[in-house]
């Protein structure tokens, strides 16, 4: 007798039943059944599928759309960077904003690069005419339009940085960039520098 079938005590059933035989009639008979799906397992099976297929969509979607924008913001650092090398070339002096470029509008004046009292210059000393313009729009090595905001500020106890102990004053010269269809968007890069009479030639 096998030893799920041993009885603890006279007249007591075995603890566990006799097992079924797995190659029943019915299970052989559905197992060989050559009917197809219905319709609910149909509709249930095309429901599962699509939420698969819009899931894959979604991802891609979401890759694209991040490939892009860091393609945008590689594009901004390299123009911001150029605008800058544009203010390291020049002497201290000449280191101004021409004021008739400056804009008076939104992003430019809302920007926490934006004082009222920047340094300008009129007519502007540069010879850099994209040094002297405070904003203009340039087209992207990837043919997308951007826009290049310039500010250039002169240090005081409370600007960032602050004019320095018994030193002289820095002008300090940020470069944003934007997106020039989305103005009103988180700006692509930005760039700050400090320049003093000694190190921007005198």
């Amino acid at each position: 007798m096998p030893p799920y079938e041993a009885r603890i005590g006279r007249g007591i059933h075995p603890l566990e039943r006799r097992r079924r035989p797995a190659d029943r009639e019915d299970v052989r008979a559905r197992l060989r059944s050559e009917r197809g799906f219905g319709l609910i397992e149909l509709l249930i099976a095309m429901v599962m599928l699509n939420v698969g297929i819009l899931a894959i969509a979604a991802s891609f979607n979401a890759g694209i759309v991040s490939l892009n924008r860091s393609s945008k913001i590689s594009t901004a650092l390299t123009l911001a960077d150029s605008q800058m090398e544009l203010y390291r070339a020049l002497t201290w002096s000449a280191i101004a904003l021409d004021p008739a470029t400056i804009p008076s509008t939104t992003p430019y004046t809302t920007d926490t690069a934006y004082s009222s009292t920047q340094v300008t210059a009129s007519p502007c000393a540069s010879t850099q005419a994209n040094a002297c313009n405070a904003s203009r729009v340039v087209t992207g090595p990837d043919r997308k339009s951007y826009r290049v905001d310039s500010y250039i500020v002169l240090s005081t106890s409370t600007t960032t940085p602050p004019t320095p102990a018994n030193g002289r004053a820095l002008r300090i010269v940020t470069v944003v960039v934007r997106d020039g269809k989305n103005l009103n968007e988180r700006p692509l890069a930005r760039l700050s520098s400090t320049f003093d009479s000694s190190t921007a030639g005198g």
